[in-house]
């Protein structure tokens, strides 16, 4: 999917882009490929497949949900900026907040912010289960994000807490999605979690299976969770 396919394929979704948005696009790749040379970002670096697979699958989650309902986001584990930054781009009344582990990632992250002039946006290098606990951010946001972090039980710890009571927790997967909501149901509902919606549905081009699940946030998460980090990897609830 070159430039000018993802602009088209946006169009079609009712997303329009300006020339200004294309060119903070191009300027997010020209950034990502130069920095993916001094650590590692991605493993996906020609044009086409990043337009694809990081910009256009990032930005996917619009045609299923109003994002103009949103004014708060929290992007956890968001690495080089996925989901969050293609979809401030698109939708720059949104109020981005990313938490990384890595500093190298939130340093580049700063750079793009820079770069591109995107304004409202915050970056935290930060464990999500101390992010989670933090009261500055605790049940503060109308929509978390999550694309390919972790296991489902394991990211519904990490991303629940951090959700205000009914927000929204979107998780972006791939294949095998619904074996792993089952597991997950009861780590949802404990959070105070409930799963509203789903949504399957293919990449063009390749067409490779991508899963949307929106979790709704119907009550407040008990205190104790997320608990300590790495704990949540090693001992998911059931």
């Amino acid at each position: 999917m070159n430039p000018e396919q993802f602009r088209i394929a946006l169009q079609e979704k009712d997303i329009e882009l300006s020339g200004k948005q294309m060119l903070q696009f191009s300027q997010y790749y020209e950034m990502l490929v130069e920095w993916n040379e001094k650590m590692n970002l991605t493993a996906i670096t020609k044009e086409k497949e990043v337009y694809l697979k990081h910009f256009y699958d990032s930005i996917s989650a619009a045609f299923f949900m109003d994002f103009t309902q949103f004014h708060s986001i929290c992007d956890v584990g968001a690495g080089a900026g996925f989901p969050s930054i293609p979809l401030k781009i698109c939708f720059p009344h949104l109020k981005v907040n990313i938490v990384d582990s890595l500093n190298k990632r939130i340093t580049f992250l700063n750079e793009v912010a820079k770069e591109l002039h995107l304004s409202d946006v915050a970056f935290y290098h930060d464990r999500a289960e101390s992010f989670g606990q933090n009261k500055l951010h605790r049940e503060k946001y109308d929509l978390i994000t999550a694309r390919a972090v972790a296991r489902m039980s394991v990211l519904a710890e990490l991303c629940l807490p951090l959700a205000k009571k009914g927000g929204v927790f979107l998780v972006m997967k791939a294949a095998q999605a619904e074996e792993e909501i089952q597991s997950a149901k009861q780590a949802i509902t404990v959070l105070g979690g409930k799963v509203a919606e789903y949504f399957s549905f293919q990449l063009p081009i390749e067409n490779s299976e991508r899963n949307l699940y929106l979790i709704k946030k119907t009550k407040e998460t008990p205190k104790k969770y997320p608990r300590k980090p790495g704990i949540p990897n090693k001992q998911p609830i059931e």
